[in-house]
């Protein structure tokens, strides 16, 4: 299979770099590229050639950005050996020193948490800040014997971090088949006995069925599902929400509140927001 490769590279701005790539990578995974190979003024950004049309970037709101000014070029790429490509970049992350996010050839750093993930295309090795930010709050929460569901699974890392907090059950959902199969690898590679793995979306969802909800999508999924999640949820419920900018909460906060949730807590990093709300 071809993939079309576009190479992104900064030529100025105030934005500050770090900033503006995940920035980048975020609104290009939501566009539907699926795999990044950050480098050190820039991006390459992958996507399968029958899925790419030129049009998908008019839709990238940071290449119109007054903060921040990317060059970029297009080019066809032949059978991209993907492993390589993410393990040249792919380097262990620590969250507050007691959670550790690996790939299977690092060495274990003896943390509290330590979770292995071979990411390969799929979302969510920790390194983006929104997947920090969920890693952050369930830190900070009571899971044992909860049941949990991760929508937008992605690599399956924050299925697999409820579980290992206690978690009861994990429901974890993707429509993307590769992040399907991504994070039941990723399960049985971290021995974890209680996530279950859906394909599909929301409409898979039933009401009353979980004690707490985690969506890492991208704000127009959230403010479409969060009548769903809502509804899903048990009595005193809590729903975490991530994937969208400081800009943004208003809008997030108005569709919670329509549903009866409040607001009880807030983590931002680097314009990037992670929100808790309970019913």
């Amino acid at each position: 299979m071809n993939y079309i490769g576009c190479f992104f590279s900064i030529e100025s701005g105030s934005l500050p770099a770090e900033t503006a790539i995940e920035i980048l990578i975020a609104e290009l995974g939501a566009a539907g590229f699926e795999s990044f190979t950050e480098k050190s003024n820039g991006l390459v950004a992958y996507i399968q050639k029958e899925q790419w049309d030129p049009e998908l970037l008019n839709d990238i709101q940071i290449l119109d950005s007054e903060e921040i000014e990317f060059s970029h070029e297009v080019k066809e790429i032949e059978q991209v050996n993907w492993n390589e490509e993410w393990e040249k970049n792919f380097d262990p992350i620590v969250v507050d020193g007691e959670v550790s996010i690996r790939a299977p050839f690092h060495k274990h750093p003896g943390l509290k948490y330590d979770i292995v993930i071979e990411p390969k295309m799929s979302f969510g090795t920790g390194h983006h800040e929104t997947t920090h930010l969920m890693i952050k709050h369930l830190m900070h929460m009571e899971l044992k014997g909860k049941t949990v569901l991760d929508m937008g699974c992605g690599t399956g890392i924050l299925a697999i971090f409820a579980e290992m907090r206690g978690a009861k059950s994990v429901d974890a959902i993707d429509i993307d088949s590769w992040c399907y199969e991504n994070s039941l690898e990723n399960a049985a590679r971290n021995k974890c006995t209680s996530i279950s793995v859906f394909e599909g979306d929301s409409s898979l969802l039933k009401p009353d069925r979980y004690e707490v909800i985690i969506a890492n999508i991208n704000r127009n999924i959230l403010l479409k599902d969060i009548p769903v999640y809502a509804e899903s949820l048990e009595v005193n419920g809590v729903l975490l929400l991530s994937g969208f900018y400081t800009e943004d909460i208003e809008f997030i906060d108005a569709a919670a509140a329509s549903q009866g949730l409040k607001l009880v807590e807030k983590m931002e990093r680097n314009n990037w927001v992670g929100l808790k709300y309970v019913n």
